[in-house]
């Protein structure tokens, strides 16, 4: 197989252009990801400190809420769909 200098050379620059552009996107998605590291911590130091303020039982910093917990059904019935 022969390659002519001047397409092994316009194929190289390519490349090159190519690697430069995909460095360029994976420094700003670490970036991004950095930000949004940043934002997620600032998002739990103001729950942290409304919780804090509110002093209520069961609201402690790291425990569930307690709206979220699981409770045990009540029903025996099985799954119902209406059409």
């Amino acid at each position: 197989m022969v390659i002519l200098p001047e397409k092994a050379y316009q194929r190289l620059a390519f490349i090159e252009l190519e690697k430069k552009r995909r460095d360029k996107d994976k420094k700003r998605a670490s970036q991004l990801m950095a930000d949004i590291e940043t934002n997620l911590q600032e998002i739990e130091a103001e729950r942290a400190l409304l919780l804090k303020g509110l002093k209520l039982p069961g609201l402690e910093e790291g425990s569930p809420n307690p709206q979220t917990q699981l409770r045990p059904r009540h029903s025996s019935g099985g799954f119902k769909v209406r059409y």
